[in-house]
């Protein structure tokens, strides 16, 4: 198989930290320019219609995007270390934990640096700072949110790391284009980022 992906995209960023705490070693990557518009040529639309960031190249030639679909996918291909659910009810809570961070702090995030970030004036065309202004607000407010939920357990989900703590890193590894990490105002989630870089995904660059 095959991932293409793309140095800082945070979506495909959540799929190779899957990889690397499940410790998979048989995919292959090939990363595109965004910048310079790579993932738009008339071949890897064959591949992925809408040019996204990630997509996984089966052996036959299927593929598929979607960064949690992918996750899906593989989970079902190397189910250890599980990290979506064991049981029905864990499946179920994890995605919601997953959900909850991914539409309330991290796209939040992700949409702050969109429309405010300098560096990324070549890809958004149309970046607007009052959009900035807003999702940075609202990226505020959960994370103070999210801060009071770790105070009574180690990881987003529960117990133990899951992929909704891998969602909620790439989001706010992203908001580092804006100066941004949970400091010491945010002592919890400060304490499960570090607790993050000392896990195997950790070691996936930002």
């Amino acid at each position: 198989m095959k991932l293409y992906t793309a140095p800082y995209a945070p979506n495909a960023r959540r799929v190779t930290m899957f990889l690397a705490e499940k410790g998979v070693a048989d995919i292959t990557f090939e990363s595109f320019d965004l910048p310079k518009g790579e993932h738009r040529s008339a071949a890897f639309r064959a591949k992925s219609p809408l040019a996204q960031i990630p997509t996984l190249e089966l052996d036959d030639g299927r593929t598929l995007t979607e960064s949690r679909a992918i996750c899906g996918y593989l989970e079902s291909l190397y189910p250890e270390p599980n990290l979506m659910g064991r049981d029905a009810f864990e499946r179920a809570e994890i995605e919601m934990w997953d959900r909850r961070v991914e539409l309330l702090i991290a796209m939040p995030l992700m949409m702050w640096v969109r429309h405010g970030s300098p560096h990324l004036a070549a890809v958004e065309k149309n970046q607007t700072p009052e959009v900035a202004k807003y999702y940075e607000s609202q990226a505020m407010r959960m994370a103070k949110w999210f801060d009071s939920e770790l105070a009574n357990r180690p990881w987003i989900a529960g117990d133990r790391f899951t992929i909704a703590d891998i969602t909620a890193a790439c989001g706010m590894d992203f908001a580092k284009m804006m100066r941004w990490r949970p400091g010491d105002d945010l002592p919890n989630l400060k304490r499960w980022r570090a607790a993050l870089n000392e896990r195997p995904c950790g070691a996936v660059a930002a």
